[in-house]
């Protein structure tokens, strides 16, 4: 009988030890839809797109994307992954943000600075100078020939 409490003992110190030892942090990247880049929630299935984590709205069925450590301190608190810093270092915008044809940093460097390495204009845009500042080097197709000039050059309501 003492031979089974030492086993027991023994059971029991190594169980306690292995819950203090540090465990290495979740790695929440995922690829929500559309491409784009997401964080994964503690049911290792559901992919949230990155504007969605931080925006006030439980989106992961426990919350986890809306906790105050990952929330805290915008966007600094924030995994890198999710994150992309625009020309002017007091602009971010969220990964997903980049590159989906609208001018969210303000400036256009999140969709033709170099940091954003965006693919040229996909087949449902259409490339040239815009006008209207929501833009930066391509509209949406549906903006051409539409009666209202949204390229410097016209191109949108003659040639597109």
């Amino acid at each position: 009988s003492a031979v089974v409490l030492l086993i027991l003992a023994a059971a029991l110190a190594s169980g306690v030890a292995l819950a203090l030892l540090p465990q290495a942090p979740v790695n929440r990247f995922c690829t929500a839809p559309s491409n784009q880049t997401g964080f994964l929630c503690d049911d290792r299935e559901t992919c949230v797109p990155a504007s969605w984590v931080c925006d006030r709205v439980s989106d992961c069925r426990n919350g986890e994307d809306e906790q105050q450590q990952l929330c805290g301190d915008l966007p600094h608190s924030l995994p890198g992954y999710l994150v992309f810093h625009c020309s002017n270092p007091r602009s971010w915008v969220y990964a997903d943000q980049r590159c989906n044809g609208m001018n969210d940093c303000g400036d256009c460097s999140d969709e033709t600075g170099s940091l954003a390495a965006c693919p040229p204009c996909g087949w449902e845009w259409w490339s040239c100078s815009p006008v209207h500042y929501e833009f930066c080097s391509c509209i949406p197709r549906r903006l051409c020939r539409d009666g209202i000039q949204h390229c410097l050059g016209w191109s949108d309501e003659f040639l597109c």
